[in-house]
């Protein structure tokens, strides 16, 4: 196991970790008071500090493993794995209103199940190709919505820190998380729709690589 695939080995470590500490605290329920006046409390905090250091982590093991020539199977196996286990257990597990405390912000629960339903289906969408002996590269769009999807996570970890400020009297579906919720949202379903046209000859078992 080289350097790159340890890091992204890391980040599924570390989502496990975290998901069993939201878990027990769910549990334990724990009393959580807010930062000074801010809607913020040091659980999501850390949380939230915790999340974009694993985020790093996708782009540095990539980096390194491309400067460095050190691509394997095994990396290329774990870092889909440990990018769906980060987003979505943390998408699925925020779209619980005031899981922890009351208050918090939610995930919306339908833009959950449509982000996620989308990564199945493309994730089919990848399997098949690959027995067909073919790649399907990322899109813009798909580098967009996973771009999107991690900054309305962290957003919502923040529980609308510091857009509590000026955003606080409107109504929560539009707030600035859930705004840039539905925007991951949209490029989710337009980046899924691009990857199904331009590879629909997928589905009659086509081989020969045309879009």
């Amino acid at each position: 196991m080289n350097l790159p695939t340890k890091i992204t080995f890391s980040r599924i470590v570390a989502t496990v970790v975290m998901l069993v500490t939201l878990f027990v605290l769910t549990i334990v329920k724990p009393t959580i008071n807010p930062i000074g006046e801010t809607p913020l409390t040091w659980l999501y905090l850390g949380l939230f500090v915790f999340f974009v250091i694993a985020s790093y982590t996708d782009h540095l093991d990539g980096s390194i493993a491309r400067k460095r020539n050190m691509i394997t199977d095994l990396g290329k196996f774990l870092d889909p794995i440990a990018d769906k286990m980060l987003v979505n257990s943390l998408v699925i597990f925020l779209s619980i209103p005031g899981v922890l405390y009351e208050g918090q912000m939610a995930f919306p629960y339908w833009c959950a199940v449509i982000l996620i339903v989308r990564d199945i289906i493309i994730d089919a969408l990848r399997s098949m190709a690959a027995s067909q002996g073919r790649v399907i590269a990322a899109s813009i769009w798909g580098k967009l919505k996973t771009v999107l999807e991690m900054v309305c996570i962290g957003a919502i970890l923040l529980n609308d820190f510091p857009f509590s400020y000026f955003d606080s009297a409107w109504p929560v579906a539009l707030k600035i998380p859930n705004i840039l919720v539905y925007l991951a949202t949209i490029a989710s379903v337009v980046s899924g729709a691009i990857y199904l046209i331009k590879n629909k000859d997928v589905f009659v078992g086509k081989k020969d690589g045309s879009k």
